[in-house]
């Protein structure tokens, strides 16, 4: 949508990708919040209230001015916040620790089967179909929707825990004093990265521009990853779960993200594009371990605020990361003079430097899954 949003605003492509990234600043800060709210009082009303904001935000996205744009993804990131918290919370509580990274992986499947119609589905909506306020409008009203299903029917408990009348700050502290905590949002962070700006807000221009793609065919390549999304996720989750250690799967899935990368990168014409996209996304499958690491490594009373630590620490290095590469590279996106070839490089190495960064604090992680714990109680037997 960078063209007709740019048009719609009245405003240049950089200051779309600004208008756009805004939702990662509330994201971030809101998951904390989502997080501890879970925490005490469950999902049943959490939840619906956070989908409330979101189906707002759409609805103002939609208000051609830039100042409502930015109005709306904040809006969109605070209420976004508590829909993947909300179910990994859910998920923590309904499925035994041996299913937990298979259930969270499934979780993200789902979800990004709405960034794979996203890509594919909505540019060609928006493109003779319907305007893109238009689109917003519906988007906004069916979120709406959602949030009044989830209201009749999510359940309306939620565990009981050690500290349930201490404060808010207590669950906080529990979590955030854990180095593995920061460990575990770095990593995703990360891994999250080159997808969600790389791909999703930039990956249909690099391919028009740098590699002289058909705006149908970017948009069905770009689409690719999320779709890989979809399959890795489970995948990996079911991978770590079968091992019943976590790190081998992250390392595995980081080590082909890093592969995928440098063919696309270095060797684009070895493979086609949409496959090479493809595998990386069901390699990128692996950023979502960290969330079910963090859940292993913190007391079970704290699950939703590690949820929402994690979703904190994960998307501030997207709020970091983002800009940074559409400084460097998202603004010289099609710059007449410019060596499209040489652009192409500078910017697969970006996320080259970025993933290897994951794979080398992924060795600062604890294996904390059945296989790693197992082998502690048997030493401590002996």
């Amino acid at each position: 949508m960078l063209p007709e949003l740019s048009k719609a605003f009245g405003v240049g492509a950089l200051a779309v990708s600004s208008i756009l990234g805004a939702y990662y600043y509330t994201y971030s800060v809101t998951s904390l919040i989502a997080g501890v709210l879970l925490d005490k009082l469950g999902a049943k009303y959490v939840v619906p209230a956070g989908m409330a904001v979101l189906g707002l935000g759409c609805l103002i996205f939609a208000i051609p001015q830039a100042q409502m744009g930015d109005l709306g993804r904040l809006l969109q990131g605070a209420g976004s916040a508590f829909a993947f918290t909300g179910a990994v919370y859910l998920a923590a509580h309904g499925f035994s620790p041996q299913r937990l990274a298979t259930a969270i992986g499934i979780t993200q499947c789902l979800g990004m089967l709405g960034g794979t119609f996203g890509q594919v589905a909505v540019g060609h909506l928006i493109h003779g179909i319907v305007t893109v306020p238009e689109f917003w409008i519906l988007l906004g009203v069916a979120v709406l929707v959602v949030g009044l299903a989830l209201l009749i029917l999510t359940p309306g408990g939620h565990d009981a825990h050690p500290n349930a009348k201490a404060g808010l700050l207590s669950t906080y502290k529990v979590v955030f004093t854990n180095p593995q905590s920061y460990l575990c949002g770095a990593v995703s962070g990360l891994l999250f990265v080159p997808t969600t700006v790389g791909d999703m807000v930039w990956g249909v221009r690099l391919f028009q521009d740098d590699r002289m793609f058909e705006f149908s065919a970017a948009v069905f390549t770009a689409s690719m990853v999320p779709l890989g999304w979809v399959f890795g996720c489970p995948l990996l989750g079911w991978v770590s779960d079968k091992l019943g250690r976590r790190k081998p799967a992250l390392f595995g899935g980081i080590v082909v993200m890093i592969a995928c990368l440098l063919q696309l990168t270095y060797f684009p014409t070895f493979a086609p594009a949409s496959l090479s996209l493809f595998i990386l996304g069901v390699a990128s499958g692996a950023a979502m371990i960290p969330y079910t690491i963090i859940q292993e490594v913190n007391p079970d009373y704290v699950k939703g605020t590690a949820t929402g630590v994690i979703n904190f620490l994960t998307f501030s290095v997207t709020a970091l990361i983002g800009p940074i590469f559409a400084g460097l590279y998202g603004k010289t996106l099609g710059l007449i003079g410019s060596d499209r070839v040489v652009h192409y490089h500078h910017a697969g190495l970006f996320w080259i430097v970025v993933v290897t960064l994951a794979l080398i604090i992924t060795f600062g992680l604890r294996e904390s899954g059945r296989g790693a714990r197992r082998h502690t109680e048997l030493e401590l037997a002996h």
